[in-house]
């Protein structure tokens, strides 16, 4: 398996990323770029000391997203929801490759997403057999006060699933201290395992 991690400079989270699958993934074949990276710029003075607290080292040079390194990987994984976008529109051809990698590793969301889809259809159902039965022997700012009131659970209800749905981002550490750069490979280490896990089912 060929796996390209993107995320804006290339000197940050996505070297990280392939650093942990290196060092976790020996079988994988992996490679990082930016979307707005410059070429050969090493990686981040935080990025290589928070690995080197791991044990893990790191020979990275910087270098920007190509047709020629979408072609070369199997799936592309995005650090944030925004990079993905950025790839979908200046390369739509490879779209069935992206994902960000807390997308590509997580079922939970899929079980949220589909309540959600089912719960948008029956607030919609409700909502216009609400309106059919009513608009008729209400005024419309009566209406508009009923059907609020009438539907205010179901709104409640949405919120609650829609406030569950996992933030596909990992955080961006450019510009803050170590311990936030620490804190950013906490959280890419849980996801790097998981692709591990996904990868050896």
């Amino acid at each position: 398996m060929k796996i390209l991690f993107i995320c804006t400079g290339n000197t940050c989270r996505s070297p990280m990323a392939e650093a942990l699958v290196v060092n976790k993934i020996p079988d994988v074949e992996v490679k990082s770029a930016g979307i707005f990276a410059g070429e050969n710029q090493r990686a981040n003075k935080h990025t290589i000391e928070v690995l080197k607290q791991r044990q893990i080292r790191m020979n990275h040079k910087s270098q920007p997203v190509t047709d020629t390194l979408l072609h070369w990987a199997d799936i592309v994984l995005t650090m944030t929801t925004q990079h993905k976008q950025s790839l979908i529109m200046e390369y739509p051809n490879f779209q069935e490759k992206y994902f960000t990698l807390k997308e590509y590793v997580s079922d939970a969301d899929k079980k949220v997403w589909d309540e959600l889809k089912q719960t948008y259809a029956n607030y919609e159902e409700k909502r216009s057999l609400f309106i059919q039965e009513n608009q008729h022997k209400l005024d419309s700012n009566r209406l508009d006060k009923e059907l609020k009131e009438y539907m205010k659970e179901d709104l409640e209800k949405i919120k609650r699933l829609e406030a569950n749905l996992i933030n596909y981002d990992i955080s961006d550490p450019f510009g803050g201290d170590l311990r936030i750069y620490k804190e950013t490979l906490d959280e890419m280490e849980k996801y790097v395992d998981l692709l591990q896990s996904k990868i050896n089912e």
